[in-house]
């Protein structure tokens, strides 16, 4: 009876993820089978099998974004890794006004990323932007346009997105951090262990559950890129910052190509299944894996 009472507190929480979670991958697999066009409405729904995938997997322009956003993830995620696990080290030791730092330091996760990316945009700007003023002072002749540049553009989103997310994953690191005794670091410094050699050998392990839960975290998160990409390049310039998700909603908003965009859509998540699971191999057959010694 235990059970059967949890499973009924439970029951509302799992009707909302089944209408806003579920519902819309199962709608989105189901419409990536069929050829719906929005403008074009009196035609219906047509029914062409994998047609959608195979011209997915034929698209030139969805081999592309598929590289930029495998790029945004290979570069963002190191970064936001490390610059977060420094800045939770730092954000642990003891000093004074380390409670107001740590508030500080959550103020860009705080932002909304379509504020940030407006901001962001504005620093960027090539005209009136912070980031030529710092350079070039008043210079104006010598300006550049990152975010008209095919090689600056890309690199606009990732510090962007380095800038909003570093702090999230420093309050995950934090937290597993907090749970690591100090007896362990006593421990290893009455054995003459250095601070290295207690970071390598007791922080690094006893961390992996935190750093693996921020890797997912973060990997499926820059997968699905999209709003800073909308808000700050549009997807340009050239289609140099157009993203898989952003290239979807094109496809089914701009041209009303409902099954091609879903089919997009269903690829994104399968990619992002592959690589959470390509990562936990990683991760489990990495350094961090084992206990203290």
């Amino acid at each position: 009876s235990s059970h059967r009472l949890a499973f009924l507190f439970l029951l509302p929480s799992l009707i909302f993820v089944g209408l806003f979670a579920f519902y819309p991958i199962f709608e989105s697999f189901r419409l990536s089978f069929y050829r719906s066009i929005l403008t074009l409405p009196w035609l219906g729904q047509k029914m062409v099998g994998w047609q959608n995938y195979t011209d997915l997997w034929t698209d030139p322009v969805a081999a592309q974004s598929l590289r930029t956003t495998l790029f945004f993830v290979v570069t963002t995620i190191p970064l936001e890794l490390g610059i977060g696990l420094g800045m939770a080290l730092v954000m642990n030791e003891v000093f004074r006004g380390r409670g107001l730092l740590r508030a500080v330091v959550l103020i860009p996760w705080a932002i909304p990323t379509v504020v940030s990316s407006q901001m962001w945009r504005f620093i960027f700007n090539d005209r009136y932007g912070l980031f030529n003023f710092v350079l070039f002072g008043g210079d104006v002749s010598r300006y550049l346009a990152p975010l008209a540049d095919p090689i600056l553009a890309p690199l606009t989103i990732i510090v962007a997105e380095v800038w909003k997310t570093a702090p999230f994953v420093a309050l995950i690191v934090l937290a597993g951090l907090q749970t690591i005794p100090d007896d362990l670091y006593e421990a290893a410094g009455i054995d003459g262990a250095t601070a290295w050699q207690q970071f390598r050998h007791v922080t690094l392990p006893l961390l992996r559950p935190a750093l693996l839960l921020a890797l997912l975290f973060r990997t499926i998160d820059a997968l699905r890129v999209f709003d800073l990409v909308f808000v700050m390049t549009q997807g340009g310039p050239a289609d140099a910052t157009n993203v898989l998700s952003f290239y979807g909603y094109k496809k089914i908003f701009a041209e009303g190509m409902v099954g091609y965009g879903s089919a997009i859509a269903v690829g994104v998540f399968l990619v992002s299944l592959i690589l959470s699971l390509v990562y936990l191999q990683i991760l489990k057959s990495s350094r961090l894996e084992g206990t203290p010694r």
